[in-house]
């Protein structure tokens, strides 16, 4: 019963934030985002935690600066979820600029792997790809299945395949081989299963290999993508690179390294906007101390 209100007010929440202007909408989750930042609590510790880990020749003062932008940015993208999941088309279409390396209509590309990451945009980012193309997408169930449920119906509501993460092989390489491109990211700490570490801004980080393996298994091109919050309220921008050359390679710890590299090249440009709020370095090597 609880879950069943709880996705009620959610789904009405968002259809309400739907139908209001992007900027007040935007202004409103990063005001309330500053206000949460107040309160001490496990996801604040969890960013200051990371930005010291990973910029420790920040000032304590830069670091505070950096973990409060964050912060705002992280609630502004919950609260600009209604207009993903419930706003228009040509809503969408509007907000989000394409900046593309590659010739998106190019049906004689081969099998693609889009390699995302989670920067606070790219919710937006994958919806406005599926809004113009036939993709893919893996994605972690989460605990509470009406919410679950509700997540995934809105991906979807364009076209996209939803894969969950615990039959993703067969169905995704299934996928690719019809010729429709697979979405996923692979920079969370999903344990130590066909993981390896390698550094993250020079700490160990637990890192999927599933990129490499299934760019291997499907024959498939590798596509990194990002999407960005622009500033001054003028929506998002989804910017598609070139494919990573000579990827895969025969050792699945350079493939991750490789894929990590160009991560840590992105967030230096824009730092507050990626998800510090994740436990980054949840799982260590054997005989480190736990960070968290």
């Amino acid at each position: 019963m609880k879950s069943f209100i709880l996705v009620t007010l959610t789904t009405g929440l968002l259809r309400l934030l739907a139908w209001l202007p992007y900027r007040l909408v935007a202004r409103f989750g990063e005001w309330l985002g500053a206000q949460l930042y107040r309160i001490p609590g496990t996801r604040r510790r969890v960013v200051q935690i990371n930005l010291k880990l990973c910029f420790p020749d920040l000032s304590d003062d830069e670091r505070e600066r950096l973990a409060r932008a964050h912060f705002s940015h992280v609630i502004r993208s919950y609260v600009e979820r209604g207009l993903q999941w419930y706003g228009s088309a040509k809503t969408l279409a509007r907000l989000v600029q394409v900046e593309s390396a590659i010739d998106l209509d190019d049906s004689a590309a081969g099998p693609t792997i889009f390699v995302g990451f989670h920067f606070v945009g790219i919710e937006a980012g994958c919806m406005m790809y599926s809004m113009r193309y036939p993709v893919a997408s893996l994605y972690t169930p989460m605990s509470n299945a009406l919410l679950d449920q509700l997540s995934c119906r809105q991906r979807a509501r364009f076209g996209t395949e939803m894969i969950p993460r615990g039959d993703s092989v067969r169905r995704a390489l299934r996928v690719l081989r019809s010729g429709k491109p697979v979405m996923l990211a692979a920079d969370m700490d999903f344990g130590l299963r066909d993981s390896v570490f390698v550094p993250f801004f020079g700490v160990p980080a637990c890192t999927l290999t599933s990129v490499s393996r299934l760019a291997k298994a499907g024959n498939a091109r590798v596509v990194p993508f990002i999407t960005e919050v622009l500033p001054d309220y003028r929506g998002y921008k989804l910017k598609i690179f070139e494919p990573l050359r000579e990827f895969p390679s025969a050792d699945v710890s350079v493939d991750a390294r490789r894929i990590t590299a160009f991560l840590e090249t992105e967030i230096e440009r824009i730092p507050a906007q990626y998800y510090w709020v994740h436990k980054r370095f949840k799982h260590r090597p054997v005989g480190e101390l736990p960070v968290y």
